[in-house]
């Protein structure tokens, strides 16, 4: 859960960091800069961010027919990893 935040702040921040590094080039070359445009960039980063959760959404597996086996405590103190395994076919339930 922190990796995947923290993916997503990155996300927001990469058009701070491409905008700020463009703007000390074009100071360097003498450009005229104006004033940095902050909701621009904001409203960027939540397309980068509004991006990423929808390719999250398309390209994560589907787990909607398979039954969570929560991890247990092991008699020596350590914890089991969770999985997934396939849910049975109930008769009622047609195969799609």
């Amino acid at each position: 859960m922190p990796r995947v935040v923290l993916i997503r702040l990155l996300l927001v921040a990469v058009p701070f960091v491409v905008w700020f590094i463009w703007s000390a080039w074009a100071r360097r070359t003498g450009r005229a800069m104006g004033s940095t445009p902050y909701a621009w960039l904001l409203a960027a980063g939540a397309l980068l961010v509004g991006l990423s959760l929808a390719a999250t959404v398309v390209f994560h597996s589907d787990n909607r027919r398979e039954r969570y086996v929560p991890g247990e405590v092991r008699a020596d103190g350590s914890v089991s990893k969770g999985y997934f395994t396939p849910a049975p076919v109930s008769p009622k339930t047609a195969p799609r």
